[in-house]
């Protein structure tokens, strides 16, 4: 099992190796219309080409299923004493994989750093025409650090990658994690507008067309995806801060022209391959990755609370593309369990060993075997449920509207992922979506207040991330309190219930000394800023 102790003052200590990469990046990416100089395009392509995006084994198996999908219920788990307990390994490597490209992320720190000073030694007409990249790597930039504040709190980021930019290597400051996530916010907003008026010429589109394998190149979706992303920032403090988010919120949402959004046109049935922010698989992938990190750790039953309390009770028609009945071998024949349902999360590991034939597993073409999964980033339905949150709260618009609409772009999502897995699931009849639309259990027309509504609402919302997206799932859990879930009381001392937060990996509290600045914070109980409910 690899191990990487660096902490995020270095970087790129191991400069031989990542020039030698750099130069097969430049290599395939040049363009010969360009500058011939040392251009910014191959960083780019490397800081999207990410690991910790795609659902890679490495990322789910040690990261995310063992630790982010348990405090956000996303997974299921086997209920033992040390079930909370992080490791601190694994933590140690997503946020190494953040700061310096050598693990299983792109680094996009470092790679932004060195994209920087790549620019800054460029003429000014080739700046001009490297600019794209250095606008929308702000964006992923952005996007990437605002996770890192929602798992950490304060993290370095305006002093990292010192090495990159000056040419020498200093312990980084921790930023406060309100001040910087205002600046991302920000930034995001400098990108936009960026995007909305920016006019390619054809030899500078043809080089990011190519460079760019999220977007293929396209300035509208970038456009889209840094509003998009800044939405979901503005939401995310606005219990904290609801005068500026709902300030900027407003701007935003009155001007669908000025500020196009990853909604899908704001169509149930729209197109997530053309609509949604999506980093797709690397063209050698054979085989899932899923599959592996799912079945090593258990990670693949059901999970109590959304089975069983949200989409059976609603009939939900997303069920059968998410889940299997599962069943097992009788007398040499596989015998199919009746119905769905989930394993209670209350059942202890002794139980949960003996008991797990009985309940439904994740569905194997959605996910188990599917080869063509992509990393998701952004998609329609999020969009929508941020939107018929501000609609709620701030009287901006119709959301009910919003709210029906960001549901059935969730079935449509689920079963385009089903689909390029080759299942073979029968996309739900508009009677079926009616029908399941005003059911009581999610029927927004009936719910009884605000509070209810505002409660379908984020449980949609946790509930269309899944497991896929479980960094957004915790984080949205522990800002709105919703949904609802229990967790069993664990025994393991200091571990008896999830944290509020991540601690600090010791590759960077064991070299950082700046860590005494925060260390008084870091706690498993220490809330991020916007954690107030």
């Amino acid at each position: 099992m690899k191990k990487i102790f660096i902490y995020s003052a270095v970087l790129l200590s191991l400069m031989a190796s990542f020039s030698a990469c750099k130069k097969t990046i430049d290599k395939n990416y040049n363009n010969p219309e360009l500058s011939t100089k040392p251009i910014v395009s191959g960083f780019f392509t490397a800081m999207l080409n990410s690991d910790r995006v795609r659902p890679a084994y490495w990322n789910l198996r040690t990261f995310f299923f063992p630790q982010i999908s348990v405090y956000a219920q996303t997974t299921t788990f086997d209920n033992v004493s040390t079930a909370y307990k992080h490791r601190d390994d694994y933590i140690g490597q997503y946020w190494s994989d953040f700061y310096y490209p050598s693990g299983n992320g792109s680094g996009p720190m470092a790679v932004y750093r060195a994209m920087q000073a790549s620019y800054a030694a460029l003429s000014k007409s080739d700046q001009a025409d490297q600019l794209v990249y250095m606008e929308a790597a702000k964006i992923v930039l952005a996007e990437r650090a605002a996770k890192m504040i929602d798992m950490w709190g304060d993290i370095p980021f305006t002093q990292a990658g010192s090495l990159e930019t000056t040419s020498t290597i200093k312990n980084p400051v921790f930023d406060d994690s309100k001040t910087l996530y205002n600046s991302l916010i920000s930034d995001l907003n400098e990108a936009a507008t960026y995007f909305a008026g920016v006019k390619l010429a054809g030899n500078v589109q043809s080089a990011f067309n190519k460079a760019d394998i999220l977007n293929n190149g396209s300035v509208l979706k970038w456009q889209a995806y840094a509003n998009s992303a800044r939405l979901r920032l503005l939401m995310r403090i606005s219990n904290v801060d609801e005068a500026t988010a709902k300030a900027a919120v407003t701007t935003m949402l009155s001007n669908p022209t000025a500020y196009p959004l990853v909604d899908g046109g704001n169509n149930g049935s729209y197109s997530p391959l053309s609509s949604d922010i999506l980093l797709q698989p690397l063209t050698t992938t054979t085989n899932s990755t899923l599959s592996s990190a799912l079945v090593e750790i258990d990670s693949y039953w059901a999970p109590d609370y959304k089975l069983n309390k949200v989409m059976l009770p609603s009939n939900d028609p997303r069920i059968r593309v998410m889940f299997d009945k599962y069943g097992q071998t009788v007398s040499g024949k596989f015998v199919p369990n009746k119905t769905y349902r989930a394993m209670p999360i209350s059942y202890g590991s002794g139980q949960q060993d003996t008991a797990f034939f009985k309940y439904s597993i994740v569905d194997s073409a959605t996910f188990l075997n599917n080869i063509k999964m992509p990393g998701i980033v952004i998609t329609a339905s999020e969009v929508n449920f941020l939107k018929a949150e501000a609609y709620e709260r701030w009287g901006l618009g119709d959301a009910s509207a919003a709210y029906n609409t960001a549901l059935k772009q969730s079935i449509t999502f689920y079963y385009y992922l089903n689909s390029i897995g080759q299942g073979t699931e029968v996309a739900p009849t508009t009677t079926e979506i009616n029908t399941f639309l005003a059911n009581s259990n999610i029927n927004y027309s009936l719910a009884a207040d605000q509070t209810h509504k505002l409660a379908l609402i984020y449980t949609q919302k946790w509930l269309h991330f899944g497991f896929l997206q479980s960094d957004e799932a915790w984080a949205e859990y522990r800002r709105t309190k919703y949904p609802a879930l229990t967790f069993p009381v664990e025994t393991a001392t200091d571990y008896q219930n999830p944290p509020t937060r991540l601690l600090y990996p010791t590759v960077e509290t064991g070299y950082n000394t700046n860590y005494s600045t925060v260390k008084a914070k870091d706690t498993r109980t220490t809330k991020i800023f916007w954690d107030v409910k």
